[in-house]
């Protein structure tokens, strides 16, 4: 779905800000694009939808050049949800989806109603400015945007940033919908909750490079230090220790251990337990 191969750019004549960036992310993935501010993230998504072109190299999308295709047939095979929400502050959220509805056929686009829903959108809000909404209710209409038109590959800036922690799960269950409906999905993220969570596969970049490339597992796993963090308590006094795994007596020598961990829940998870709410409901 998505072939990128000896990707290089440059601003002008500085130095260049991709520097020979190959990956390949298939139909059905979730591929997480992470790295620091400056490292060519946003650079990468904006050649990837068509919006930046003079690029060294080749970038294919469901076997079309972004840059180089037909932009109403391109357009409505691919949604964007942006970092900042990119919607009519002083229309509703039912007349900026209208509008944005009117730019796919009418064999693509979803209905909006049902699709507010599923996002959970207060719907006494449905009619009133978007300059009223809170961040949270923003992203939730820039999500609806980006699916209206059952895109093929779904592009995602920072998907859960402005939700508690009910949206971001919520949010998160509908992303791996999308991506059990086939599509694909090319995440750009800070939240390594939500790479470790959702992406097959991970890339990490740094000065305009892929540093790393595996499944979140692989890549814990190759980074371990093999060691088991302890903390107990004696005497009334808690203590904390890191042992090699054969201190413990267990049955295998350190290089051989994947990963050892208590069961304790994630803070988020305590959070959604103490707040009545479960991950289903």
């Amino acid at each position: 779905m998505i072939e990128v191969k000896e990707l290089f750019f440059s601003y002008g004549k500085g130095k260049r800000t991709l520097q020979g960036l190959d990956f390949q992310v298939g139909k059905g993935e979730i591929f997480g694009f992470l790295g620091p501010n400056g490292s060519g993230k946003s650079t990468t998504q904006k050649i990837l939808t068509g919006i930046l072109g003079g690029y060294q190299g080749e970038v294919r999308l469901m076997g079309k050049i972004p840059d180089k295709a037909e932009r109403k047939v391109f357009y409505q095979e691919i949604g964007v949800l942006f970092e900042f929400p990119y919607l009519y502050s002083n229309l509703s959220a039912l007349d900026n989806l209208k509008f944005f509805s009117s730019f796919y056929s009418p064999g693509r686009r979803r209905e909006i109603l049902p699709l507010l829903e599923r996002l959970e959108f207060k719907m006494d809000y449905l009619k009133k400015p978007v300059a009223s909404y809170s961040k949270g209710m923003r992203q939730r209409v820039s999500m609806a945007r980006a699916l209206l038109g059952n895109p093929g590959i779904l592009f995602l800036d920072e998907p859960t940033s402005g939700l508690d922690p009910n949206g971001a799960v919520l949010f998160r269950e509908i992303i791996e919908e999308e991506r059990i409906k086939g599509t694909t999905i090319f995440l750009t993220t800070h939240n390594m909750l939500d790479a470790d969570l959702l992406c097959d596969r991970v890339a990490f970049l740094a000065e305009g490079r892929i540093a790393a490339l595996d499944t979140p597992e692989r890549l814990k796993v190759k980074y371990s230090k093999k060691r088991v963090k302890v903390i107990y308590q004696k005497d009334g006094e808690r203590t904390e220790k890191e042992l090699m795994p054969d201190m413990l007596g267990l049955p295998f020598p350190a290089d051989c251990m994947v990963s050892i961990h208590s069961q304790e829940p994630t803070l988020e998870e305590v959070f959604l337990k103490t707040t009545g709410r479960g991950l289903g409901g």
